[in-house]
């Protein structure tokens, strides 16, 4: 499987409270982001991966590079929605990220999500892209939200440009009753490596194929929320097994109290031939002893 570093982008402008994806275009994203997350840490134990919004005041890293599950779900937890985007801002902080990675034989991959509108020209974005190019850095941008001709043709001139060997890829997904990441897995994003998790793997096979093909047994469009709920603690059951199992495996590490002589050496019988307790350390009575102490209970009558 690819070893890779990937820094996530969420779109957390604005535009992202609107309501024309279940259940809305920053939930989505959410929901999305984990999806990414596992497949990415599923098809190679050794990958990382890193989140960063780019709305607001400004782009803010949120999590570096990590392979620990609960500091991504805190990071998109701790993400407010508020201002525009800075996509170029964006993706040079993510490069630069990436460029200062622990791991060198990871490859490098950036995952942006936009649903808003593009602000910058494309002369800066084909500049950007031609960086990213010459520094081996891949581009995937997963547009929804906002797809008016000047965003879509602003992506697609950026892909083509920084596209090295089919390795970035441009989605674009219009609004509907499925869920933002049910897209994703079909996509060349995830879908082309055959990492992504697909309805009957990881032990929940059971549930997608008793209903009707839908993963868990949801019919997204019919329950949105109730889908991503599903979705959500599958995620967050699996974070908390690893722990478990993981403090299971340094528990048996430790040293127990078997092969620990008992104290005295050999262990012996609670009771010696003769009924005397052992081990109290008398001598057990001999014939002259006996006489002796029978001599001395006699009374002197004379």
């Amino acid at each position: 499987m690819v070893l890779e570093a990937t820094m996530i982008v969420v779109d957390n402008s604005e535009s992202s409270r609107n309501g024309d994806y279940v259940p809305s275009r920053w939930e989505a994203q959410s929901d999305a982001v984990n999806m990414i997350f596992s497949a990415k840490t599923q098809a190679n134990p050794e990958s990382s991966v890193g989140l960063m919004s780019m709305g607001g005041k400004g782009p803010e890293m949120l999590v570096t590079l990590t392979t620990d599950f609960g500091k991504v779900l805190d990071g998109m937890h701790r993400t407010k929605i508020r201002g525009s985007t800075y996509l170029a801002t964006g993706i040079q902080i993510a490069g630069l990220a990436l460029k200062h990675r622990q791991n060198k034989s990871q490859k490098q991959r950036i995952i942006v999500f936009t649903c808003s509108t593009i602000h910058e020209d494309e002369p800066s974005l084909i500049k950007l892209a031609k960086k990213m190019k010459k520094n081996g850095v891949s581009v995937d941008f997963v547009a929804f939200g906002d797809l008016d001709p000047d965003n879509t043709k602003k992506l697609e001139v950026f892909s083509e440009t920084v596209n090295s060997g089919d390795g970035s890829h441009l989605v674009i997904i219009p609004p509907g009753p499925s869920l933002l990441s049910d897209h994703l897995l079909s996509s060349a994003i995830l879908g082309g490596d055959g990492s992504a998790p697909r309805s009957g793997e990881d032990g929940v096979g059971g549930a997608g194929e008793s209903g009707g093909g839908f993963e868990f047994g949801v019919d997204p469009s019919a329950d949105p929320e109730l889908a991503l709920a599903l979705r959500m603690s599958m995620e967050e059951e699996k974070a908390r097994q690893e722990k478990e199992n993981k403090a299971k495996s340094e528990a048996a590490k430790e040293p127990g109290l078997e092969g620990i002589p008992e104290e005295g050496g050999e262990s012996q019988p609670l009771l010696d031939p003769s009924g005397n307790a052992s081990g109290s350390g008398t001598a057990p009575a001999t014939e002259d002893t006996k006489d002796k102490e029978d001599d001395a209970d006699k009374m002197d009558t004379a």
